[in-house]
């Protein structure tokens, strides 16, 4: 988790980013930004999760450094994927210090830079584009202008993943720039909101997929998907407990039997994160890269 020193609304995400919402006084927005980051990263570790912080560095200015899992995503074969991203400020973001600070804990082989596509003006921003089900090594995206088929591809050339791709609307019919924003995918559910496939043979390929892999579907709404309750992750803590992450925000949107049909599979924890949401447009499963690398000795 990266913690930020310049958070704040970034007009070169904006026109995609229908989540993002500016406030006037972007000073108090960083600095409360900053208590929300510590108070997450508190709640998590006070559930035995193994969080490694990064500090931001105030130059480059990177307002969205908070969201590392767009740039970068760490897999249990040991390899690194660096990805193409749109707004040229997020670029900043891929921190060559950041892989080597972490190469002192954990195991990794190989880095695979996926930035060159940018020259063509084609991107994959990492773990919010595809929500990969690991275990079952499926990559769900649905295309836009932040996630390419040709470079979803690549990805899956590399991994050996297969991708399941579809279009993904709003309640207004714009369409959905992160598939991290309409489903999250754990080990044996996913959360999704399904009215944002508006294409019925795509929804029905979308829901065989899941239900081909025993997931439980947990649908969601339009309007809960707006409080990010489509933006979780599950993560297992010290003592290997699963636990499913997600805003304040995103848990109060969910209904009685949400939550009971979730605990099922985990303790759901959560935290608030609302002027994070409010002016970056992403939460809580976009502020973590889980890292699936081997520990070192």
């Amino acid at each position: 988790m990266i913690r930020p020193v310049a958070f704040g609304f970034n007009v070169q995400t904006a026109e995609s980013n229908a989540f993002q919402k500016q406030d006037a006084d972007q000073q108090a927005v960083q600095h409360k930004a900053q208590q929300e980051f510590d108070g997450f990263v508190q709640i998590l570790r006070d559930n035995g999760v193994n969080v490694t912080v990064i500090n931001d560095t105030a130059e480059p200015h990177t307002p969205d450094s908070i969201f590392p899992n767009n740039w970068v995503s760490f897999h249990d074969t040991g390899d690194i994927f660096l990805y193409p991203m749109q707004a040229e400020n997020r670029r900043l973001e891929r921190r060559e210090d950041i892989i080597r600070q972490l190469e002192d804990k954990f195991k990794a082989n190989h880095v695979i830079d996926l930035s060159r596509f940018e020259a063509k003006q084609q991107f994959l921003e990492g773990t919010g584009s595809m929500v990969l089900d690991r275990e079952n090594k499926m990559a769900y995206a649905c295309l836009s202008p932040r996630t390419n088929a040709e470079v979803l591809k690549a990805f899956c050339d590399y991994t050996g993943y297969e991708a399941v791709t579809f279009d993904a609307f709003d309640q207004s019919g714009q369409a959905i720039y992160h598939t991290n924003v309409l489903m999250a995918i754990g080990s044996k559910f996913v959360v999704i909101c399904l009215d944002s496939i508006t294409n019925p043979t795509e929804k029905e390929k979308v829901t065989n997929s899941l239900t081909s892999t025993n997931k439980k579907i947990v649908d969601i709404t339009f309007d809960q998907m707006n409080h990010f309750a489509g933006n979780m992750l599950e993560v297992k803590n010290a003592d290997d407990e699963t636990l499913i992450v997600m805003s304040q925000a995103a848990f109060k949107s969910l209904t009685d039997e949400q939550k009971a049909s979730l605990e099922k599979y985990g303790k759901l924890v959560y935290a608030d994160i609302n002027t994070i949401e409010t002016n970056g447009g992403g939460s809580a499963r976009c502020m973590m890269a889980e890292v699936h690398l081997e520990v070192r000795d």
